[in-house]
């Protein structure tokens, strides 16, 4: 299946796949298509992955830029991931977080951090970050994986995409 970077005309699909695949999920406030726009139009995606199927798009993640502390450097928040709910559990997510954090380590990135389930993403190398810290996140949820340098200490701040409701 093949991962790309996403093009202009793929934004409406990615929009519509997201809200697809967050619909109903308890966890979600529904608002990460909308977190994805902002991040878009704010040129602050580092990456935006899309997988294809018979030409579909079925399959995105993001990757923007992280602040930790208030400084601006090499680490990035992946997320949201979304897989049409149809295709779900057959590996595309788990593929396109592969081949980003890839491309981020290429880009010499020193790691990426995310909110999210530590049963799951502790298969990418995740580790829950008891040094770090964002709003008031349970303990766990906020993951970081290392690629360079040492492991981040301190707040961490998303880009304001993220504030969206």
């Amino acid at each position: 299946m093949p991962i790309e970077q996403e093009r202009l005309e793929d934004a409406l699909a990615i929009h519509q796949l997201t809200d697809e695949a967050f619909k109903g999920m308890p966890f979600s406030q529904q608002t990460e298509a909308r977190i994805v726009d902002a991040l878009r139009a704010a040129g602050a995606l580092t990456l935006s992955l899309i997988a294809r199927r018979n030409g579909e798009i079925v399959g995105h993640v993001a990757f923007s830029p992280v602040r930790i502390n208030g400084e601006a450097g090499d680490w990035h928040g992946l997320g949201p991931v979304s897989v049409r709910p149809a295709q779900q559990r057959k590996g595309i997510g788990q593929a396109l977080i592969h081949d980003g954090l890839g491309r981020l380590r290429a880009m010499k990135a020193a790691g990426c951090i995310l909110l999210g389930s530590p049963a799951y993403y502790s298969r990418f190398g995740f580790e829950s970050a008891s040094d770090l810290h964002y709003g008031n996140i349970l303990p766990g949820y906020l993951q970081f994986l290392t690629f360079r340098g040492p492991a981040p200490k301190g707040e961490v701040s998303f880009r304001p995409g993220f504030d969206v409701s």
